[in-house]
Formats: C-alpha cells, structure tokens, sequence
C-alpha cells in the first residue's frame, strides 16, 4: 500500500474512509422517500389518462395536456428535491393531483392517498434523518 492514503490512516490507528456510492452523496432519507412518491404518483397519473378518454369520455388533448403534465412535473419535482423549495412545491403539486378529480372522480381518492403518503414520507424521512444525525 502506499504511504499516502491508507497506509498513514493504519499506522495512526484510524480506519480509511468508507467510498461512496455514485449519485448517493446528499441524498437523506426523506429526499429518497418523497422521490419514491413522486415517481409512483406520475405513474399512476399517466394512467388515469386512458381512462379518461375512454370511460369519461374527456377529451383526448385536455387529459393528455392535465395529466401528462402533471406526471412530467412529478418527474422533475423528483430530480429537483435537493434544493430547500421543493418539498413546498412538491405539497402544491399533491394538492394540483387531488384537484384531478374533477376530471377523472377516482383521482380525488388516489391524489389524497398519495398526499397522505407525501406527508408520511416527510414525516419518516426527517425522523430517520434526526435519528442518523444522532
């Protein structure tokens, strides 16, 4: 081993840093739980798209328009957690998804589940980031 990194690190008694994992550096446990909900919720959006059209009778372009852009939002809101803003802006989407149930009536009932789940995964996420910190 060379004299520059682990080496010294033994002879002090000290142990060598463990590596990090690529793209795992400042992501906490609540980030990783809110993305998770993200990501789900932007499935789940998508797919209240089809039905729309085809049970509810929207139209085509204003379901596409609603709700695919609400799924590309939770897509970007997921990549953009990192930054203080987003968990706010994140509730602002969740409560934009239960408003989808003025298109699609079963959205009320799937936005407010993934708004309750949102706010467990705050919850859980900053408890386990409070117990790590400890």
């Amino acid at each position: 081993m060379s004299a520059s990194g682990g080496e010294t690190m033994e002879r002090q008694g000290g142990a060598a840093p463990a590596p990090v994992r690529a793209g795992s550096a400042g992501r906490g446990p609540a980030r990783s739980l809110l993305a998770m909900v993200l990501a789900c919720e932007a499935i789940v959006i998508g797919l209240a798209i089809p039905v729309a059209v085809a049970v509810l009778k929207v139209d085509g372009a204003t379901a596409g328009l609603v709700c695919g852009g609400l799924a590309v939002l939770c897509l970007v809101m997921a990549g953009l957690l990192r930054f203080p803003w987003a968990v706010p802006a994140g509730t602002v989407l969740q409560v934009l998804i239960i408003a989808t149930g003025f298109m699609v009536p079963t959205m009320f009932f799937l936005g407010a589940l993934f708004g309750a789940l949102w706010g467990t995964a705050i919850w859980m996420g900053r408890k386990a980031e409070g117990a790590r910190a400890r």
